[in-house]
């Protein structure tokens, strides 16, 4: 692989709020660009990119996907993101991988609640991207009433690069600002051929002052288009290009387009777009990481010559084989061979390289920089973990991911089935991890614990679709959190003979308060310097608080947002022991604990919810008699919208609720809003006493 040919890479995402219509978007692009010979309908079951049952039976992508794609001499390596908050693990995981992104839009409801989450995950990862205002064809849909929200709600630095031609269901083409030309694309030809057509005279006027808002733009940054607009010259189209482009690579400046994916207008451009003016490999900074065992900081270059490295973001629990996705960032992998893992620091043999085309694939004979592909015979890999040679070690960045915020209880029907229910909870934990799975020892049933009703929900599904697993499932739970609202300190002593052996262990624990909003979801460990606990009893020590941890003093919801320190403890050689030590780390927490003034911690949700105005008074007293903060109500377009936070625990069930308040029209979203005391007045109502 030359340089020449990375240089042709794209690697990019499709993100968006759910029913943005990103899916459709992708669906096009397969079409367009000759991958499918028929396009694939969401609203129909018959999408390639959503090709799980559930997917298709609920029109919502639930898991990313990826498939490559040619257009104009290069090679775009696309994943298509879920949309739904639910499963925003999906598009943080994959956005740590992603070169580039396109930003879907809905053009009727603008800048949405998931459009804002997945805009700061591009931030976070510095993720260059162009936005698309798709659905235009539909009433009340205003292109630049988009742009306007771009700027005023997430502060993005948008430009109209478009114009569009007709509104609403006579939607059927686009002015391209930089070139002045207009395209029309045909519905008899299923979009296929867009035929260039004259610029209707009565939006002349517009498109010129468009172009020359751009021209200015980018005429700050650079010299030779400055001297054109000073000069009163024409500008290369060329170099309205490349000035664009840099723009956006070094994000100061997001094109702006317009389209309607279902009716086929728009998604060609859009393709040159992701060509024009988003990266290759070579146009983002080199990847760094970390030399295990030292401080020192290295990068690797996208070059097949250099040492391999290589990010699983991804795992898949396959039928057949599981699959490591991974995004190869240097050097080559190649099937057959053996790469190092340095978080096991063992080998890893990779038995076949896949490229993915959603869930079909095919062999490739090697990976190289910018690729995109799933690993299968990596049975240690986990998602975050660092592929590289054996003799140029690197840890890259890991992956984070946010703790879940709402629990279920499952049990198999049968006894006969346990062990399968353990092993298929197991595979849906590896492959997912916001999925948390626990086991009650004393009542033998699974606490599972996910980000919303429709992830456990799907979850569920699994089991019985996939699994062929008959289960019993309870009610939908809040995952409580406790946190230490004052300083408590415990010692733990033990001094007894088992065995005929002597075992020994004193342990000084001090708990610390460390706020109250749910931000550290295990706590800060540390060690007082003149604590006599002998160093190789601390590992087992420190496991020892952290499993403590788990169950908090108050309710048995697990300690959060808390310091432990180990401020003290005694040794005796002679009878010194790991059973000791550990015993009495755990009794010393309990009594720290026991001292401490415990609060209980509740997940928060930010909510925005779109409906009439008819209807808007009743939603807003519903609101409020569920001791929702609302911190925003505003005119979309021909909807209104409120936005705020509310306690997890008052919207289980909340969109039947919803489409009685508003016969079915209005629509909502959440999304995590970290944590808050529970009002001590609430407890009690809630079904919580002090244990």
């Amino acid at each position: 692989m030359s340089r020449a040919d990375i240089e042709k890479v794209r690697n990019i995402g499709i993100v968006a709020h759910i029913d943005a219509g990103k899916t459709t978007v992708s669906e096009r692009m397969l079409f367009y660009s000759g991958v499918e010979r028929r396009m694939g309908e969401v609203h129909e079951g018959t999408a390639v990119m959503d090709w799980m049952e559930e997917e298709r039976k609920r029109g919502i992508t639930i898991t990313a996907a990826a498939t490559s794609l040619p257009w104009r001499d290069h090679a775009i390596h696309l994943i298509d993101t879920p949309g739904h908050v639910d499963f925003t693990v999906e598009v943080e995981r994959c956005m740590r991988v992603l070169d580039g992104a396109v930003l879907v839009i809905n053009g009727v409801a603008g800048i949405q609640a998931q459009s804002e989450t997945v805009w700061r995950q591009m931030r976070r990862h510095a993720v260059p991207y162009v936005v698309f205002v798709n659905q235009c064809d539909r009433a009340g849909a205003d292109y630049f009433r988009c742009i306007a929200d771009l700027k005023k709600r997430l502060d993005v630095p948008a430009i109209a690069v478009q114009y569009p031609l007709g509104s609403e269901k006579e939607f059927r083409g686009v002015v391209d600002v930089i070139t002045g030309e207009a395209t029309h694309f045909d519905e008899e030809s299923l979009g296929r051929d867009p035929r260039p057509i004259p610029v209707p005279p009565e939006v002349t006027d517009e498109v010129e002052v468009l172009r020359a808002e751009l021209i200015e733009a980018l005429a700050e940054d650079d010299e030779e288009l400055l001297a054109c607009v000073l000069e009163d010259r024409e500008p290369e189209v060329s170099a309205l290009r490349a000035a664009l482009r840099r723009r956006v690579l070094d994000h100061t400046l997001v094109p702006a387009f317009c389209g309607a994916a279902l009716r086929n207008v728009g998604v060609q451009p859009l393709l040159d777009a992701v060509i024009d003016y988003l990266p290759s490999p070579f146009d983002v900074p080199p990847i760094e990481g970390t030399v295990p065992g030292t401080d020192r900081r290295e990068t690797r270059p996208p070059d097949p010559g250099a040492p391999a490295c290589a990010l699983a973001f991804k795992l898949a629990a396959d039928v057949h084989e599981d699959l490591a996705f991974v995004r190869v960032y240097s050097g080559e992998i190649l099937p057959g061979k053996k790469i190092f893992n340095p978080r096991v620091r063992r080998m890893e043999r990779v038995a076949r390289i896949l490229d993915m085309h959603a869930d079909a694939k095919e062999a490739v004979e090697k990976a190289g920089p910018g690729d995109i592909v799933a690993l299968t015979g990596c049975k240690l890999t986990a998602t975050g973990d660092t592929l590289c040679s054996r003799d140029g070690e690197i840890v890259l960045e890991s992956l984070e991911f946010p703790e879940p915020v709402i629990t279920r209880v499952v049990e198999p029907r049968s006894a006969a089935d346990r062990d399968k229910l353990r092993a298929a909870l197991d595979r849906l934990a590896f492959e997912d991890p916001s999925f948390h799975v626990r086991e009650d020892e004393e009542t033998g049933q699974w606490l599972i614990a996910g980000m919303g009703e429709l992830h456990l929900e799907i979850k569920q599904h699994r089991l019985e679709q996939d699994f062929r697993l008959d289960v019993k499932v309870g009610q939908p739970r809040v995952a409580y959190r406790e946190a230490a609202l004052s300083r408590g300190a415990g010692s733990g002593r033990v001094e007894r003979v088992l065995g005929g052996k002597a075992v020994f262990g004193a342990v000084d624990v001090e708990l610390i308060p460390d706020g109250v909003d749910g931000a550290n979801a295990q706590p800060k460990l540390s060690w007082d310097d003149d604590c006599a606990v002998p160093d190789d009893f601390r590992p087992a020590v420190e496991e020892a608080l952290v499993l403590g941890a788990q169950v908090g003093p108050r309710f048995g919801f697990p300690l959060v947002d808390a310091s432990l320190v180990v401020s003290g403890g005694e040794s005796h050689p002679d009878s010194d022991s790991e059973l000791g030590f550990t015993q009495a780390a755990a009794a010393a927490l309990r009594q720290a604990m026991q001292a401490a003034e415990i609060a209980l911690l509740e997940p928060m949700m930010a909510f925005e919810i779109e409906a009439p105005d008819e209807f808007m008074s009743g939603i807003i007293a519903d609101l409020n008699a569920n001791k929702a903060d609302i911190t925003d109500v505003r005119r979309e377009g021909a909807l209104r919208a409120v936005s705020g936070t509310v306690p997890l625990v008052q919207m289980f069930g909340y969109s039947t609720t919803l489409r009685s308040l508003s016969q079915g029209r209005a629509s909502f979203s959440l999304q995590p809003a970290g944590f808050r005391p529970v009002p001590e007045e609430d407890l009690e109502a809630r079904g919580l006493v002090w244990t």
